[in-house]
């Protein structure tokens, strides 16, 4: 798929082109920004999008080969949807003393082998609970043909598990399990023009160091072309791939969420902080930001999916007063 996709009216502002998309990945290509803001979009995609993973585990009884600790490692790495996550509150900004279910999602894993043969414990056998923020978040991903998902363990005759599994809101920046991609590609001028990278090469660098296929996007230098000091990067290449917690589209659109929040922060501060507040409470206010309306006017942002509202639920548009940990707008 190639779609063209304009995030702007005017002519200049950042744009961008979809080559592939499918349920679990995104390729695009990023124009018209620089590379600050660039790799910001990444860095947020690696690590500041709120998902689901197990976070506390109660062993009530396991007498498998696999000791407690090395159980409750693999099932916090089970993905889990984040489907509308955001009606999940942080265990932090919580009432309760430890969770509930307005905070977190409950799994009980009850198995015992009773045969002479192994026993394989996948995540299919994860019963969740009916008390849940909603009916998708925290639900097992399973995306194999055989409908098991990941495996936990496997017991032989007269082995048991039986465990409650809490699942939590979290980001990455906390714990890789909140990760909620597998990998971000990144890549700006792929035939070097900038010199940003100096290739170590026996003989030859163009036969040791091939250009990869974003070079069809870009015409090739000339050769003996003079260098230009002063250009800098303004397209770039990125490959999104998800865990399978939420969809590429709603990741993105989280992605530009997170960083809206973080500017306005910046912009609150610069402004005047806690001491120079609107009616609603808030500090500054990003340019085109009405109170009581949503960030950056009525419209929000829209996706080449349709509309301003993703997968996951919700709507595309922000109210920059909370941050992606969960607080009220100040410094964070």
């Amino acid at each position: 798929m190639d779609y063209g996709m304009p995030m702007d009216t005017e002519d200049l502002g950042p744009q961008i082109t979809i080559r592939e998309a499918n349920s679990s990945a995104v390729d695009f290509v990023l124009r018209n920004v620089d590379l600050a803001f660039a790799n910001s979009l990444r860095r947020v995609l690696l690590a500041e999008i709120p998902t689901m993973a197990i976070d506390l585990v109660e062993v009530e009884s396991n007498t498998s080969m696999l000791a407690d600790e090395f159980l409750a490692h693999r099932l916090g790495l089970i993905p889990l949807s984040a489907k509308n996550v955001d009606e999940v509150a942080y265990t932090r900004d919580c009432d309760c003393e430890q969770y509930c279910e307005r905070c977190s999602v409950t799994m009980t894993l009850r198995a015992r082998c009773s045969s002479d043969g192994v026993m394989t414990i996948y995540a299919r056998d994860l019963v969740v609970s009916e008390e849940r923020a909603n009916e998708f978040v925290g639900t097992p991903v399973i995306v194999d043909a055989d409908g098991k998902g990941p495996i936990i363990c496997k017991l032989r005759r007269g082995q048991e598990l039986r465990m409650k599994c809490v699942a939590k809101k979290g980001i990455a920046k906390e714990h890789a399990k909140w990760a909620p991609t597998a990998a971000v590609g990144f890549e700006y001028d792929p035939h070097n023009r900038l010199r940003h990278l100096d290739y170590w090469f026996e003989n030859n660098p163009k036969d040791e160091w091939p250009v990869s296929t974003n070079a069809d996007w870009e015409p090739e230098p000339a050769e003996g072309e003079p260098f230009d000091y002063n250009a800098e990067p303004d397209t770039f290449y990125m490959n999104v791939e998800t865990v399978g917690g939420l969809e590429p589209d709603a990741i993105m659109q989280q992605g530009i969420k997170v960083l809206q929040q973080k500017l306005a922060s910046v912009i609150q501060e610069l402004s005047g902080g806690d001491d120079q507040r609107d009616m609603n409470g808030y500090g500054g206010s990003s340019p085109g930001y009405t109170p009581g309306t949503a960030y950056g006017g009525n419209e929000g942002y829209t996706t080449p999916y349709g509309g301003n509202t993703s997968a996951w639920g919700g709507g595309g548009t922000t109210p920059y007063g909370a941050t992606p940990y969960g607080q009220s707008g100040g410094a964070w």
